[in-house]
């Protein structure tokens, strides 16, 4: 399968603050000192009056952003995702969940594809621990065009949202905007022997996957489960009725994450044969992103040894 590589997710979300910022005068932009990194210094150069750089303080930064958002602004703020969710996780859960709080908080360099920078820095719990917040939607887009949308949309979403934008490059899922909502999957591929399921780059490596399986006589179909909360449940029920068996492919810790939410939807409506994808409870190493990924099973490789496994 061709590999046509994009722009990072970070990147993206970065370009489209700006077109947001100009269309809607209650948007504001709060970063931890990392706004290089996590693109949302150009935000700041074009409006200076609504960027805020609250140094490295992260509780600070969801307590200020908190604070913003009762008085009627659109708060978008960022920092690598496991500082963000390590560090502010408290006033997640009481400034903004408990409080209700219109807050959009988009953490970068999520995963272990940040390479090395090493595990200090890796988010691997940040799914699991956004996703137990009552009331806060969490995404993981796949590309640059999916973060475009999502981004787009929780501008208008009058809930909490958390999206996990990433350091590399991405390959391009969707070559326009417009084809991602949240709260509700992408269909990429059809299929009736199983069913893969993933979000950010494990998307294309699902994809690639999938193709390899189809030169073997195997129809895998592949969603884009880029929304883990709210999850597509008619989705999902529908694929895993029709193939009875799903497999689940995730840059994060294996607990907690999109398979547990998968599993759970399953286990109540549509029980089927089930394989995982994900980090094995553990921290990983620093090293090339390509690398790193390949060690701990997080590749097309990596899926078909566990579709294989489905399927004997």
């Amino acid at each position: 399968m061709e590999k046509k590589m994009g722009k990072a997710t970070r990147d993206a979300y970065g370009e489209v603050l700006i077109e947001i910022g100009r269309s809607n005068k209650n948007v504001v932009v709060l970063d931890a000192d990392l706004s290089k990194s996590t693109k949302t210094a150009k935000f700041g150069e074009t409006y200076p009056d609504r960027f805020f750089n609250v140094g490295i303080q992260e509780a600070n930064l969801v307590g200020v952003a908190s604070g913003l958002a009762a008085c009627g602004k659109i708060p978008f703020i960022s920092s690598f995702a496991t500082f963000l969710m390590s560090k502010g996780f408290d006033q997640m859960r009481m400034a903004v969940s408990f409080s209700e709080m219109n807050v959009k908080m988009v953490a970068s360099h999520g995963g272990i594809s940040i390479g090395e920078d090493g595990a200090s820095q890796m988010s691997i719990e940040d799914i699991a621990l956004a996703a137990c917040l009552p009331g806060v939607a969490v995404m993981v887009p796949a590309d640059e065009n999916a973060t475009r949308d999502l981004i787009s949309e929780s501008v208008s979403y009058p809930h909490p949202v958390y999206i996990r934008t990433g350091r590399p490059k991405a390959a391009v899922i969707y070559p326009k905007t417009g084809s991602c909502k949240i709260g509700k999957a992408n269909r990429l591929r059809e299929g009736k022997d199983l069913a893969i399921f993933a979000n950010g780059l494990l998307v294309y490596e699902a994809l690639a996957a999938a193709e390899t399986l189809a030169s073997e006589g195997i129809q895998a179909s592949v969603l884009d489960l880029h929304t883990v909360k709210p999850l597509d449940e008619a989705a999902i029920v529908e694929e895993a009725r029709k193939t009875g068996r799903v497999l689940v492919a995730e840059e994060h810790q294996i607990w907690g994450g999109l398979g547990s939410a998968v599993a759970r939807v399953l286990a109540e409506k549509q029980p089927s044969k089930m394989e995982f994808v994900a980090i094995q409870d553990t921290f990983a190493e620093s090293g090339a992103p390509d690398e790193v990924m390949e060690k701990y099973g997080l590749t097309a490789a990596g899926i078909l040894k566990a579709a294989r496994k489905l399927l004997s």
